[in-house]
């Protein structure tokens, strides 16, 4: 198997994910022009185009407000499923594992071996920060998305104020808003509420082959097992 070809299969999932975002967020650019052009028609202004569009505070409040609750998800998952456990489901560890377990299992300090990382040999702090870097790195960019949601949003509620006229507002009364805590919840409860539904529905439901699934023939109570 020649090197490119290598590389496509061991990066199949992520380079297909990512080019599926970058077709979907150049579509959600495209029809977001489109439905502003709408409005702004509409108020007798000029439209524009899809390159000035993409710098706008319209376009930016929706990426960053879709992406702060993704990050969010990610990082009270990932987070939580140290201390939390769902008998059956493979999206949970197994119920004897409960906590950040030892140093064997986790293969740090002593126990690591020459294929480990570096720092799960290292001591201290080093260690310390990369036993929780997924975490840590989720939640930094969940706050960095949910800021630049607030600000870009604060923009775009204050474009809206003025062309009807009405006094705008500063960053510290939008995000105490009920716009701001509108369009922050929604996208929160149905991000939860996928991972509960994902958490649950894989006691009971099968898909042969994947890893989010257990094996077809698994016990539902088995927990922790992957396919």
């Amino acid at each position: 198997m020649s090197g490119p070809v290598r590389f496509l299969r061991d990066n199949g999932l992520t380079l297909a994910f990512g080019a599926a975002f970058l077709l979907t967020l150049t579509g959600q650019a495209f029809a977001g022009c489109a439905e502003l052009n709408t409005v702004l028609r509409s108020s007798g202004l000029n439209p524009v185009g899809c390159g000035e569009y993409v710098l706008t505070s319209d376009f930016l409040v929706d990426v960053t407000e879709n992406w702060q609750s993704e990050f969010l998800q990610f990082f009270l998952f990932a987070f939580g499923t140290v201390w939390l456990v769902q008998r059956g489901s493979p999206e949970s560890k197994q119920l004897d594992s409960i906590g950040r377990e030892s140093d064997e299992r986790q293969k740090t300090g002593a126990y690591a071996t020459p294929e480990s990382p570096r720092a799960a040999s290292a001591g201290g702090l080093r260690q310390s920060l990369y036993s929780n870097s997924l975490g840590i790195v989720m939640c930094l960019i969940f706050l960095l998305s949910w800021l630049a949601q607030s600000v870009t949003g604060v923009v775009t509620y204050n474009e809206g104020q003025l062309r009807e006229l009405q006094d705008p507002v500063g960053w510290s009364t939008y995000v105490l808003s009920a716009e701001f805590w509108n369009r922050t919840l929604q996208n929160w409860q149905s991000e939860l509420l996928a991972v509960a539904s994902m958490v649950i529905l894989s006691v009971y439901l099968r898909q042969r082959g994947s890893p989010e699934s257990k094996p077809v023939g698994a016990a539902h109570t088995a927990t922790g097992v992957e396919g």
